[in-house]
């Protein structure tokens, strides 16, 4: 699928940056990191469902956060047990399950339509992401809060193992086709068309904590270095 910046496959393209880190290569989709991409929630984001639905405001929480493995979801747990009542619009749809969809724990439960952590329009102590708040509440970084696919996205990262025990990582634009079933439906993916392509600044600079905490600090600071 041609993209809003460009048309390379995911690793191996010609405009990848390749960094070796030890036991892991990383492949850079230039093309998209030095884009000015950047998140729209709240001024035009479309979101993720069949139709465009700019009035929910629910961006891409529609379908809940897809966790990680066990980890994740303890942390999750844990920190959800933790957040003001004034920052948690749904916390009385936990249930026998907690925060999460089922008792696999690996999604969050969605509610009336989207993520349980989702604080609606009108709410009083703000929309949004409920974990977003309350990291900004505590005055710590979001990322240490949400799940990784929320806080990462739209930065997806392919792993492949090769013959030789190490591994390739491919740093892209999240797209369509990573929703799996879901994409196949939706209206707008916020990488596809130009509405969100109206940053300030590239996204190795613009999403610099998040780059920073999916490939380390050394690894960034090298990729920064190279993108501008």
């Amino acid at each position: 699928m041609t993209t809003a910046y460009g048309t390379e496959g995911p690793a191996g393209g010609h405009d990848d940056e390749v960094i070796a880190d030890g036991d892991v290569t990383w492949h850079f989709d230039r093309q998209f990191l030095t884009s000015n991409w950047t998140c729209i929630w709240g001024r035009g984001c479309k979101g993720i469902l069949d139709e465009p639905a700019e009035h929910l405001n629910q961006g891409c929480c529609s379908i809940g956060a897809e966790l990680a493995d066990t980890d994740e979801a303890m942390t999750i747990s844990a920190l959800a047990a933790t957040l003001d009542d004034d920052l948690f619009q749904n916390r009385a749809a936990i249930d026998a399950d907690d925060v999460f969809s089922d008792d696999t724990r690996s999604n969050t439960k969605v509610v009336d339509g989207a993520c349980i952590f989702l604080n609606r329009p009108g709410f009083a102590g703000g929309e949004g992401c409920a974990l977003h708040l309350a990291a900004l509440r505590a005055d710590e970084s979001p990322i240490a809060w949400k799940p990784s696919v929320c806080w990462q996205l739209p930065v997806k990262v392919d792993w492949v193992l090769s013959t030789d025990g190490t591994e390739i990582a491919t740093v892209r634009g999240w797209e369509r086709r990573d929703w799996g079933d879901e994409g196949a439906t939706m209206h707008w993916c916020c990488t596809e068309g130009p509405e969100a392509y109206v940053g300030e600044r590239p996204v190795v600079e613009s999403l610099a904590d998040e780059l920073k905490a999916i490939v380390g600090n050394e690894v960034y600071v090298q990729l920064r270095r190279r993108l501008s």
